[in-house]
């Protein structure tokens, strides 16, 4: 228990101490007027508190992500805690302050668009097509659960609850961003954080105590931690699917310095929620092999709604339901809007066409829904793996775009590079040995990996270069 609350506490301290470093790096100014006013639309772009933002875009980035991946990442034992808080505050955090800062300096612009800008635009076409099939996967993901728990517990078949939650999706995607969103999601936000706080509460009162730190694997199976565990817990530490919805909130903001709170402030809430069901998986089965028997057994859906009704009652089942249905269908929606936004952004640039007009979204949204709800039809746990993966690999694009817009302005690089270095280790280690990759054996993965590392690693420093030289160029110039 003594691991548990120390890991509360250091997401804490990350928030009051290394964001404010972030910020001071970054260099804000609230004089700068922001998208939501210069670009104002009624749709998109419109100003919102900056409280009403945080819960939106802690409910976007979140849903069943944090309690899911935090479940089945604590089935390797409490060294998933240390990779959830050193991961949340040097990367996860990082990564969504930047994308969301980004996006708001530039107009609002897509996470694509900041790739183009920073890594090329032969960067930008690769990004657009996988952030956009990784919208459309996350959109299938996080709808075919709550559609099955729904044919469960509901006279309704898992094809009309698919029929009725895509009905959802395409009115909330069409509609202006204050309609549904900036008036429900920020109660389902506060639902959210209810719901974990109650949990963690409750973990006072078990029986068995929450495991203290140990760094060695408790995995029942002996999966190897690295890179399996990053890519497991995800959402709960650092997730790419992040940097497409920031870009919704930055076009809300009303002043710079709000970025801090909502974008950062909201990854850290993540972490702590991942902490706190992490923590639960482990304490409530009494260890890693009965939990992992329960997970093949029910599923993280019904471990969720086993641990809710046991320590919070009548009460505990309501939110459990409500958290396994409505959490990831708000995530899901949000995703589609995320994907008709870029395929908008990408047709612009193809065709130096506006496409805003309320004709334009409502056929923009069909090409991104119907593939969305074939998905659905996919085997759930296979779907989930290539989430993860692109995810993560989306994640550390955006951390690379943002390492070179801080080299380009002559800042201090390593808060974006190290981590950047590190899930370019994660992802290329990942794709080779995981199942549904090239399930290749782990020291040839680990050799495969180590390579792309390299050779990125070598690319990175020839950008320094770049960087330097044209920095002393600069001087020269104004001389001559």
């Amino acid at each position: 228990m003594i691991t548990f609350v120390a890991s509360i506490c250091l997401l804490v301290v990350g928030y009051l101490v290394y964001s404010k470093v972030v910020e001071r790096i970054f260099v804000i100014n609230d004089e700068n007027t922001t998208p939501a006013y210069s670009k104002q639309d009624g749709f998109d772009y419109q100003p919102m508190s900056w409280w009403r933002a945080s819960l939106i875009q802690l409910l976007n980035i979140a849903g069943l992500g944090p309690i899911f991946g935090a479940i089945l990442g604590a089935v390797y034992g409490p060294v998933a805690f240390l990779w959830i808080v050193f991961g949340s505050i040097f990367a996860g955090a990082v990564h969504d302050y930047f994308s969301g800062m980004l996006s708001l300096r530039h107009n609002g612009a897509q996470y694509p668009t900041l790739v183009g800008q920073y890594l090329g635009k032969y960067a930008k076409s690769i990004i657009n097509l996988l952030s956009i099939g990784l919208m459309v996967l996350v959109a299938a993901a996080f709808t075919a659960g709550p559609a099955q728990l729904m044919a469960e517990v509901t006279p309704l078949s898992f094809i009309v609850s698919l029929v009725l939650i895509f009905t959802y999706f395409f009115i909330a995607t069409i509609l202006p961003v204050n309609k549904i969103i900036g008036k429900i999601y920020p109660l389902f936000g506060a639902i959210l954080i209810f719901m974990a706080v109650s949990i963690g509460i409750g973990l006072f009162f078990l029986d068995n105590s929450v495991p203290n730190l140990t760094l060695q694997n408790l995995h029942p199976g002996d999966a190897p931690i690295w890179p399996l565990l990053m890519v497991t817990v995800s959402c709960g530490a650092i997730s790419g699917f992040h940097s497409t919805q920031s870009p919704i909130l930055a076009r809300t903001l009303k002043k710079e310095s709000e970025g801090r709170k909502v974008f950062y402030g909201a990854m850290i809430a993540e972490g702590v929620i991942a902490l706190i069901w992490a923590a639960a998986g482990m304490a409530f089965f009494g260890g890693t092999g009965p939990l992992n028997e329960a997970i093949g057994t029910v599923g993280p859906a019904g471990i969720v709604n086993e641990i809710s009704t046991t320590l919070l009652g009548g009460l505990g089942g309501v939110l459990a339901i409500l958290g396994v249905i409505i959490l990831p269908i708000t995530t899901g929606d949000t995703a589609l809007r995320s994907s008709r936004m870029m395929v908008a952004d990408l047709l612009k640039q193809w065709s130096n066409r506006s496409f805003t007009s309320k004709k334009a979204t409502i056929l923009l949204a069909v090409p991104v829904a119907v593939p969305a709800f074939l998905l659905t039809q996919m085997n759930y746990t296979m779907l989930w793996r290539y989430v993860g993966w692109s995810n993560q690999v989306v994640a550390t694009v955006m951390l690379w775009t943002a390492a070179m817009y801080l080299v380009k302005n002559g800042k201090f690089h390593w808060i974006c590079s190290a981590p950047a270095f590190f899930m370019t280790a994660v992802v290329s280690t990942y794709i080779f040995y995981a199942p549904e990759g090239f399930s290749l054996p782990y020291t040839t993965s680990l050799a495969l990996g180590g390579i792309i590392w390299v050779v990125v690693a070598a690319w990175f420093i020839t950008q320094l270069k770049k960087a330097k030289q044209l920095k002393v160029a600069r001087p020269r110039r104004r001389a001559s």
